[in-house]
C-alpha cells in the first residue's frame, strides 16, 4: 500500500517545506504534494508537526547490537548490528573493518554477501595499507606496504563488497590508487603521516576523501601543513569528522567547516564493547577506550552528531543534516540517497524539536 506522510516540517536536503504531503510508493518517493489532500486508498502517517528529513548515512561504524564486526564477521552479527544502527536513525551505513588478516577479510566478504538489508551499503576497509607512525589502535603486525598483486587479489576476493578503503597516501604508489579507483572503490586518506605534498599528490591521483579529520594523521603545522592542510587547500577532496567533542574540539569543527564548506561530513566512528581478540574496546561514560585507557572509538549516533554540531559548533540544523545525509551520499556518488525528491529512495527519519527520534523509514517501511 502507498503511504502518505502528513503534518511534517519537511527538509528535502535543500530547504524546509511546510504544509506538504510526502507520497511514497513501495521503496521510492513518488511526489511531494501541496496541502493535506491525500489520494484515496493510501495509508496515512501523521508526523504530528515534527521534522522529517533524509535518512542519515554513516560511512564509518564498526559495530553495534552487542557485536564488533571484526571479532564476529558473520551474517548473524550483521543482523544485530544493522537493527541497532537503523533504530538510531541511520538508514544507510558502511560496516567498517580495521586492519586485520586476509583470512578475516574473506570471512567478512562472505558475511556481507550473505546478509541482504537495504541499509547495509557494503564494507569500509580501514587498512591494511596504513602508516605505522599513525596506526592508532590498528594491528601493527598486519599493516603492510601494498603490491599491485596483493591489492588485485583482495579486490577479487571481495567481489564488490568493498565500497570504501582508507589508505596512507605515502605508502601507496599511484598504481595502487588507480587499481582501487578503477574497481569502483572510494579511496580515503587516513592513518597517515604524509607530508602536505604527499597528501596533495594522493588527491590528484584519485583519493576522494579523508578519514576522521585530525585523528591519526600528520597535523597542521606552519612548516608542513600535512594531510589536514592538503585537504583544506583542495577544492574537491572531502573529509569526515567525529563530532563528539572528544576526538576533536568543537572549535576545530567550526574552523574546518568554515574552510571546507560542503566538503566536510559527519561519521560516528562508533564501535561496540568487545573484550576479546585484537580490538578490545571498553565502554566508558562518553567514549570507548582500549583497556589501557587510550581513546579507541565514539559513542555517537549520527543523529547525536547532528545535535552536537547544532548545539556546540555553531552549525545550522539544515547544514548539520546535510553533513549527515546529503554530503555522505555525494562522497559515495549515490544519486538516490541523502535527499527527499521524487525518484529517491524512501529512506527518512522523523524527529522532534529537541532532535529526539520519533520514526525511522527504511526502504519505504516504518521501522
Amino acid at each position: 500500500m502507498s503511504k502518505a506522510f502528513i503534518n511534517s516540517l519537511l527538509f528535502t536536503g535543500k530547504e524546509f517545506l511546510i504544509g506538504r504531503t510526502l507520497i511514497v510508493d513501495k521503496n521510492r518517493i513518488r511526489s511531494i504534494t501541496e496541502g493535506k489532500d491525500v489520494p484515496p486508498g493510501m495509508e496515512i502517517i501523521d508526523c504530528k508537526g515534527n521534522y522529517l528529513s533524509p535518512g542519515l548515512l554513516d560511512l564509518q561504524i564498526a559495530g553495534g547490537g552487542g557485536y564488533l564486526f571484526s571479532s564476529f564477521p558473520t551474517k548473524e552479527a550483521l543482523g544485530s548490528i544493522t537493527r541497532e544502527i537503523v533504530n538510531t536513525g541511520t538508514t544507510g551505513f558502511l560496516i567498517t573493518l580495521p586492519t586485520n588478516t586476509f583470512d578475516l577479510y574473506r570471512k567478512a566478504f562472505r558475511a556481507v554477501k550473505e546478509f541482504a538489508h537495504p541499509a547495509l551499503l557494503g564494507l569500509h576497509l580501514e587498512g591494511p595499507f596504513l602508516s605505522l607512525a599513525k596506526k592508532g589502535a590498528h594491528m601493527e603486525d598486519c599493516i603492510m606496504v601494498p603490491r599491485p598483486d596483493d591489492v588485485k587479489a583482495l579486490i577479487d576476493d571481495a567481489d564488490g563488497t568493498i565500497k570504501m578503503m582508507t589508505i596512507a597516501p605515502e605508502v601507496c604508489d599511484p598504481e595502487i590508487i588507480e587499481i582501487l579507483v578503477n574497481s569502483g572503490i572510494i579511496v580515503a586518506a587516513g592513518h597517515s603521516n604524509s607530508t602536505f605534498w604527499e597528501a596533495s599528490t594522493g588527491f590528484e591521483n584519485g583519493i576522494r576523501t579523508t578519514t576522521h579529520l585530525f585523528n591519526a594523521m600528520s597535523q597542521l603545522h606552519h612548516r608542513d601543513p600535512g594531510l589536514p592542510g592538503a585537504v583544506f587547500r583542495s577544492s574537491e577532496a572531502f573529509a569526515s569528522i567525529i563530532a563528539d567533542g572528544i576526538h576533536v574540539d568543537y572549535n576545530i569543527i567550526m574552523i574546518a567547516k568554515k574552510i571546507m564548506g560542503e566538503r566536510l561530513f559527519l561519521v560516528s566512528d562508533a564501535v561496540e564493547e568487545n573484550l576479546i581478540d585484537a580490538y578490545q574496546h571498553v565502554r566508558q561514560s562518553d567514549r570507548f577506550t582500549l583497556p589501557d585507557g587510550t581513546l579507541s572509538g565514539s559513542l555517537l549516533t549520527m543523529l547525536s552528531a547532528v545535535k552536537n554540531c547544532v548545539l556546540n559548533a555553531g552549525i545550522s540544523l539544515e547544514e548539520a543534516l546535510r553533513m549527515a545525509s546529503t554530503y555522505p551520499a555525494r562522497v559515495m556518488k549515490y544519486d538516490d540517497r541523502g535527499r527527499i525528491e521524487p525518484g529517491c529512495r524512501a529512506d527518512f527519519i522523523v524527529f522532534n524539536r529537541e532532535l529526539d527520534l520519533q520514526m525511522v523509514i527504511v526502504d519505504g517501511q516504518l521501522v
